[in-house]
């Protein structure tokens, strides 16, 4: 039996075969408004000294991720549970939601704060949180001990902040199989707290208004939907939550390779990019995060103590469309299409989720002006295959894609002129030997944002964002001569993420923040015998940073785990 092809089943659910037995009570109180203090406290070292074990057992920490918390302001907040459901089929939950009355906006901030549970047998699960039709969260579960885990989400929510004033409904979704095999029920709370202002903590600078895609459908593997901004708006952006997933292999599009090869993934080369069309012209390009949930690289022991960056809380992609503003400021519904770039004709496994923010002109009811024709040639993408049958293969490959787009809108200041410059860039050199007995992965995406911003003939103000993520890792999958039917299952894997940002006028830097996330880990065990004779192991480390600077101001923080067969015996952060 040819264990290694089943790769893409095993990277999604062998970690649900894992554990057995048990189920959680529910997490969390009824909804509730509360008010009442909150400051952030200072960052302290602290080392555990815990013993982990000689190898994983049938229980293990609860997993922790090293990003952040959420700073906060020292205002009086109120809290508004949104969320309380336990997940056990593929239902939607809906609950309505009403603005804290004794927290009256505007807020200072908005954080939404996720804590969930679950136990016994099951798979990784992906979900979403979703508020008045626009998308709040996206998540991906851990895959749960025979005792149980919980763990913990939170997240500046601040942008909903214009939705959030008024009464709305909230769905919750994580779709989930509960039966006698597995036995996992997902229970999830979600609540939001919104901190009021006062000294030294201003109203929120937010947009004036999030808008969802209207009357959305599936055209083959896109999302088609409209879009009606009011007649005076002078900003848009969107955010699209974009994601591979449903245990097929566009779940591991990063290391796809074409049929000819004879790989187990045969999904094409493993080049993606999400798309924004409005009125059938190309508005924006992405790169898309490779993101691993917590069954991936057919090692979950991997993710048990510590998932891969971002995997509780998967971010969006974002887009300028501002110099689209003179077209869409008429008042009318204009088509947009969102695709997904190199995905094979007829293949799923995406989910797609906009949503578009709007900044209006106070001084004037309808804004007009005038889009630039866009530079936007099409993907340059190189590669080198070799492979077929059972043998040895590779895929190497070179990508850059680029566009640029200009629109200038009569405003009650005077003509803005934006301009939009996007480069996107992808390396990657995927292996592996007779059988796929070893997979090796080395990859680089880039992903870089320009806006300039100028009024009238005056010195522009450049936002320039860039993404960076990184792979490096070796999969094993070889069987025992001393085990009928046993594997040694290894992995050795790193993971990197980054996002850097700065504003800057006439070669002046304004303000900056940087934030990265990293994993390092390898993790062993044999496929194929009982569960009590698997010999799991794990040795995983994470860190995160952020360091933000402005004029006169430097916040740094720095965090560090580290996990060593499920038990963690470093966690650190300043």
């Amino acid at each position: 039996m040819r264990l290694r092809r089943m790769r893409p089943l095993l990277a999604a659910s062998v970690g649900a075969l894992l554990v057995v037995g048990g189920a959680s009570a529910s997490v969390g109180a009824s909804a509730e408004v509360s008010a009442g203090g909150s400051g952030r406290a200072s960052a302290v070292a602290v080392t555990s000294s815990a013993t982990p074990p000689a190898e994983f057992g049938s229980d293990w920490d609860d997993p922790r991720t090293p990003e952040p918390p959420v700073a906060v302001p020292s205002t009086r907040h109120c809290t508004v549970r949104v969320v309380d459901a336990a997940f056990a089929d593929f239902d939607v939950h809906s609950r309505d939601y009403t603005p804290p009355p004794g927290c009256a906006g505007p807020w200072s901030k908005v954080v939404m704060r996720l804590d969930g549970s679950v136990a016994g047998r099951q798979f990784d699960r992906i979900g979403h949180v979703d508020v008045g039709g626009v998308r709040m969260l996206t998540l991906s579960t851990p895959e749960p001990s025979v005792d149980g885990i919980r763990w913990h989400v939170e997240k500046d929510v601040t942008d909903l902040a214009p939705l959030l004033a008024d009464p709305q409904q909230v769905q919750a979704y994580i779709g989930n199989v509960v039966d006698a095999t597995y036995t996992g029920v997902i229970h999830v709370t979600v609540d939001l707290d919104f901190y009021t202002t006062g000294r030294g903590a201003p109203a929120a600078q937010t947009s004036d208004a999030v808008l969802p895609l209207a009357g959305t459908s599936r055209d083959g593997t896109d999302l088609v939907g409209s879009l009606t901004v009011p007649r005076n708006s002078t900003r848009l952006l969107a955010d699209v939550f974009a994601t591979g997933s449903g245990g097929g292999c566009e779940e591991f599009w990063d290391t796809s390779a074409p049929a000819s090869t004879g790989y187990s993934c045969p999904d094409g080369l493993p080049y993606r990019e999400v798309d924004v069309r409005i009125d059938g012209q190309l508005a924006g390009i992405a790169a898309p995060y490779p993101v691993v949930y917590t069954g991936g690289w057919s090692n979950p022991f991997l993710w048990y103590a510590i998932p891969s960056p971002k995997a509780f809380d998967i971010p969006p992609l974002g887009y300028d469309l501002t110099p689209f503003l003179a077209r869409l400021d008429d008042g009318r519904p204009h088509d947009v299409r969102l695709s997904v770039v190199g995905l094979p004709p007829g293949q799923d496994g995406w989910t797609l989720a906009p949503r578009f923010r709007v900044w209006r002109d106070a001084g004037r009811g309808v804004v007009s002006g005038t889009t630039d024709t866009a530079y936007a040639p099409e993907p340059v993408v190189t590669s080198t295959v070799t492979g077929a049958g059972d043998r040895a293969g590779h895929v190497d490959l070179r990508a850059t894609r680029e566009l640029r787009v200009s629109g200038t809108l009569s405003t009650s200041r005077g003509p803005v002129t934006t301009t939009v410059t996007r480069t996107l860039g992808n390396t990657s050199t995927h292996s592996w030997t007779d059988d796929e007995a070893d997979d090796t992965l080395r990859a680089s995406w880039t992903d870089t944002q320009s806006v300039a911003t100028s009024h009238g003939n005056g010195t522009p103000t450049v936002e320039r964002t860039t993404h960076r993520w990184d792979k490096d890792g070796v999969l094993g999958f070889h069987p025992r001569a001393d085990i009928a039917g046993g594997y040694d299952v290894t992995g050795d894997l790193a993971i990197s993420w980054e996002r850097a940002s700065s504003t800057t006028r006439g070669g002046a830097r304004l303000s900056s923040r940087t934030e990265t996330s990293s994993f390092d880990g390898r993790a062993a065990w044999i496929y194929g015998v009982p569960r009590d004779q698997r010999h799991a192991t794990a040795d995983t480390s994470a860190r995160s940073t952020l360091t933000e600077r402005s004029p006169g101001r430097v916040v740094s923080w720095e965090h560090r785990l580290r996990a060593v067969n499920g038990t963690f015996v470093t966690d650190m952060a300043r």
